[in-house]
């Protein structure tokens, strides 16, 4: 300041009591020298910032007034320059921070929050620890046959065949009575191992615990339509093929007809099986062509099973097209030698040092249609 500069160059020429003086009356001086220098400059810096601020808002407002004569010659007549000179009031002094360099400050449009825009990561779920399952088969051969457990790996039973030679009659008085012979064979019956296996790792296993009842309910499935089809394939191999002329017949009165053939043999016939859309045809069966659907009395359903003369007809999907089954089946056995198992392994091969699981499906069985002239074997549509 000058008056601390006129003291200091005037200095050498004062006594000790006059330089004391001077700085006495100089320090008494000293705040309002002070307060009068800072008020000057705090009163440009403020005029600086607010001329600014003032040619900012004039920039905003501008262009709130242009915003709002285009809406309003669009048929709106919102004063959007209201809301943003409000904004831009009430946060003043934070605009002026960011004037002058002090602060940062940032502007978000609020709008209508949707999972796509507002949400990150995945939105809560609810899980049913239940696999859907494909379905098993409506019904399998085990259903429909005995069973014959052996200890060994071959079942043999004597069969009769041919009528045999002679004959029973009545003796007459004095004569040799009547002779009558037998042949039987010896029937082989070897069992085989059906089997199959899957393979998963163990942390599947931890992070789905519903393989737990999942893979063993699959094998078994699986299982039983191997078992299906390979008894089928037997069982088509061996029974009596149908000789009946079908021209002109319907689907109920061709069965009809095997029932009557296998009767006429002694067979007491406890089952037909047919394909399901070979079942719902027959449901479908009319009076005659036009006149609507009439099964005859012969025909009823009891509690959801349809019977044909009492004898209740089975769907199963494991016989081929068209084909069907009518006979006694107290006839065929399934023969086991090992019934069915499903076991798991951690040892199996390579699953120790790969933390893998095996799951095997296995049994030892085959099919033994012991008396073939007791199962009629035929199709719908051959002529």
């Amino acid at each position: 300041m000058a008056e601390l500069a006129n003291i200091k160059s005037g200095l050498e020429t004062k006594t000790t009591a006059e330089v004391k003086a001077a700085i006495d009356a100089f320090e008494a001086k000293l705040p309002d020298a002070i307060k009068s220098t800072f008020d000057a400059e705090i009163k440009s810096v403020t005029e600086a910032l607010e001329a600014k601020f003032a040619a900012d808002l004039k920039a905003v407002q501008d262009h709130a007034d242009k915003l709002d004569l285009k809406l309003q010659s669009g048929g709106t007549a919102t004063k959007n320059e209201d809301v943003l000179v409000k904004a831009i009031t009430e946060g003043f002094d934070g605009i002026k921070q960011v004037g002058n360099g002090s602060k940062s400050f940032q502007t978000k449009a609020v709008g209508d929050m949707t999972l796509s825009g507002n949400l990150t990561g995945d939105q809560p779920r609810s899980y049913n620890n239940n696999v859907v399952m494909v379905p098993s088969p409506l019904i399998n051969f085990s259903d429909l046959v005995g069973t014959v457990n052996i200890d060994g790996g071959t079942y043999t039973f004597p069969r009769e065949t041919g009528a045999g030679e002679g004959s029973i009659s009545s003796q007459t008085e004095g004569s040799s009575k009547s002779q009558r012979d037998y042949d039987i064979t010896m029937v082989d019956v070897n069992t085989n191992f059906l089997a199959g296996f899957t393979r998963y790792s163990k942390k599947m296993a931890n992070n789905l615990p519903f393989l737990t009842s999942f893979v063993p309910a699959a094998l078994r499935r699986d299982y039983a339509k191997a078992e299906n089809s390979s008894f089928n394939t037997t069982l088509a191999a061996a029974a009596t093929a149908s000789a009946q002329i079908i021209t002109g017949k319907n689907k109920i009165e061709m069965l009809i007809n095997e029932i009557a053939t296998l009767e006429g043999s002694d067979y007491a016939v406890n089952g037909i099986v047919v394909r399901p859309a070979d079942y719902w045809d027959i449901l479908k069966t009319e009076k005659s062509t036009g006149a609507g659907y009439g099964l005859p009395g012969v025909v009823t359903q009891d509690g959801g099973v349809l019977r044909i003369n009492g004898i209740p007809v089975y769907k199963a999907t494991w016989l081929a097209a068209n084909k069907y089954y009518v006979g006694d089946w107290t006839r065929i056995n399934k023969v086991v030698t090992q019934g069915l198992s499903l076991d798991f392994s951690e040892q199996e091969g390579t699953n120790f040092v790969k933390n893998m699981i095996t799951a095997r499906i296995e049994a030892q069985v085959a099919l033994a249609v012991e008396q073939p002239a007791a199962i009629i074997y035929g199709d719908f549509t051959a002529t």
